[in-house]
Parts: C-alpha cells; sequence; structure tokens
C-alpha cells in the first residue's frame, strides 16, 4: 500500500528544487565554519554570489553597449541559487515547499516550473531597469512571489464565493508581506522588494494562461462582476 505521509504528497519537481538550495547552503554553511574546503572556504558564499549574483550594473553595460554576454544572461536564472546566509536560504526554501506544492497541484508541475521561472527572470529584469543598485540580487524570492501571484490569483477566481476568494488572496499576501518584512528587520534588507513585485505581477498575470480551467474562471468572474 503506497505511503500518504505528507512527503509522498509533494510534487517531485518542487522536492528537487528545494533539496538543491538546501544542498547549496550547506555547502557555504560548512565551508565557513572550516569543516570543508579548507580556509580558502570561508569566502565561498562572497565568491558564488559574486559570480552567480544578478548584477544591475552588468545589466545596465549590457543594455547600453547592445552586447549580451553568456555570463551577464546566465546570472538571471543562476541568482535565485545563492543566498545571503543561512536564515535567507531556509525562508526562501520552506516559501517554496509550500508555494510550489500549492501551485503544481493547482496547475500542473510544469506550470509552476515556468511561472517560478517567468518570476525570476521578471524580477532580475525590474532589479535592473528600475534601481541604479550595486548590489547583487541573490535569493529564490522573486521567483516564489510569482507563485503566490499564481495561487492568489486562483483564490481570487474561486468559483465558491467571489468575496471569501478575494479575502483569501490578500490574506496570503498580507501573511507572506508580514513576514517578509519581520525577515528584513531581522536580518537587514534592501530594494530587492522591486523584484519581488515584479515576480508577484507575473505571477499573477500568467495565472488565467497557465491554468486548467483558466478561461472557465475569468468568464465566472466577469459574469459575477456584471450581475453586481
Amino acid at each position: 500500500m503506497p505511503s500518504s505521509g505528507p512527503f509522498q504528497r509533494l510534487p517531485p519537481l518542487v522536492v528537487g528544487l528545494v533539496i538543491g538550495l538546501v544542498a547549496i547552503e550547506a555547502v557555504l554553511q560548512l565551508g565557513a565554519q572550516g569543516l570543508i574546503g579548507g580556509p580558502q572556504a570561508a569566502g565561498w558564499r562572497l565568491e558564488a554570489m559574486t559570480r552567480f549574483g544578478f548584477s544591475a550594473p552588468l545589466f545596465d553595460y549590457m543594455v547600453e553597449t547592445r552586447r549580451p554576454t553568456a555570463d551577464g544572461l546566465m546570472r538571471f536564472i543562476t541568482y535565485p541559487t545563492v543566498h545571503s546566509g543561512a536564515m535567507h536560504a531556509i525562508f526562501g526554501a520552506v516559501l517554496l515547499l509550500a508555494l510550489g506544492k500549492a501551485v503544481a497541484e493547482r496547475f500542473s508541475q510544469a506550470a509552476m516550473a515556468g511561472i517560478l521561472l517567468a518570476g525570476t527572470i521578471a524580477g532580475a529584469l525590474a532589479y535592473g531597469f528600475l534601481l541604479d543598485s550595486r548590489v547583487l540580487l541573490v535569493g529564490i524570492y522573486p521567483g516564489v512571489y510569482g507563485l503566490i501571484g499564481a495561487f492568489s490569483w486562483w483564490l481570487f477566481t474561486a468559483s465558491d464565493s467571489a468575496a471569501r476568494g478575494r479575502i483569501a488572496a490578500f490574506r496570503l499576501i498580507g501573511v507572506l508581506a508580514g513576514l517578509q518584512l519581520l525577515f528584513r528587520l531581522l536580518v537587514g534588507g534592501g530594494d530587492e522588494w522591486v523584484a519581488h513585485l515584479a515576480g508577484f505581477a507575473t505571477g499573477f498575470a500568467l495565472a488565467p494562461l497557465l491554468a486548467p480551467d483558466g478561461g472557465a474562471r475569468l468568464r465566472r468572474w466577469r459574469d459575477r462582476a456584471r450581475q453586481r
């Protein structure tokens, strides 16, 4: 008889992504503690952030010169793999686990991956275009906020009760925004909220295109709006 435990119900793709994030953070933590890699391992995190983090100045250079580089383009998808510290990584992994499961179950694993990727890229684009920051953008959060946007759309267009769906959607946003604010107060933060907001908007916009019943949900929402 197959197990019905909570880990059996997690989508394999979500589990794989979370394991990857945790493994990378574990290696960086072990290196910082001097348990692996020798003395030079203490600088692994800074080296990883410098090598894989999204750089707004590099992005500006590519835009101004119209000469995209392989390194600059790869940073659009490599920056989520590195975090600024253990709490940054753990909180991101927990959110990815929860939101990835929720979106994959209601859309599909492929749609979840597409929304995560689109939110990641949109977050980097917003960070590069709207800010003049020399702080590297790192972390899974813009992609996760893309999942939050998609899940919020799903709740917002729930067929059982439009009002209940809206309340649930904005409650989810409020709770996650509050947790993010608490995290920033505890460990510090910068202008990465711009990337988070872009990720959320992207996920919300893509949701009706990727949801299995996206068209029907939109029609129901439109009909309810006309009846008011």
